[in-house]
């Protein structure tokens, strides 16, 4: 038996936590209850920022796992983030999580918009 939550209490906490603080989370899609991975969009304002999971990191520890596509189109023009080419458009960031999906068809895909929403993420993915 495993110590890890089951996903869906996981996502759960995440959710309340940041419904509770003000912010707004929601399921873009749903996995697998017991076992499915937890990918987590982190907006600001609305905007996508990063893409963030769990998984373990080089010393066998749980730890938050930056997901942010990199081949992501920069700049002002077209499918782009803001106009320092640091966050991916929605276009372009729709269609990552469409890939992701389409290979772990048990991933969940949270949406969390709030201020710090990167420690709300840690808080209930890494159970700090």
């Amino acid at each position: 038996m495993s110590d890890r939550l089951p996903s869906d209490v996981v996502v759960g906490a995440l959710l309340r936590r940041v419904n509770g603080a003000g912010g707004f989370g929601l399921v873009l899609a749903r996995g697998d209850a017991q076992a499915g991975g937890i990918l987590v969009v982190l907006l600001e304002r609305g905007m996508p920022v990063r893409v963030v999971e769990h998984g373990l990191g080089p010393a066998g520890d749980t730890v938050l796992i930056d997901s942010t596509p990199e081949d992501r189109p920069h700049g002002p023009g077209g499918d782009a983030g803001d106009e320092s080419g640091s966050a991916p458009g929605p276009d372009f960031l729709s269609a990552y999580l469409n890939r992701r999906r389409a290979r772990d068809p048990d991933l969940w895909i949270i949406e969390v918009d709030i201020a710090a929403a990167e420690r709300f993420a840690a808080d209930a993915l890494l159970g700090n």
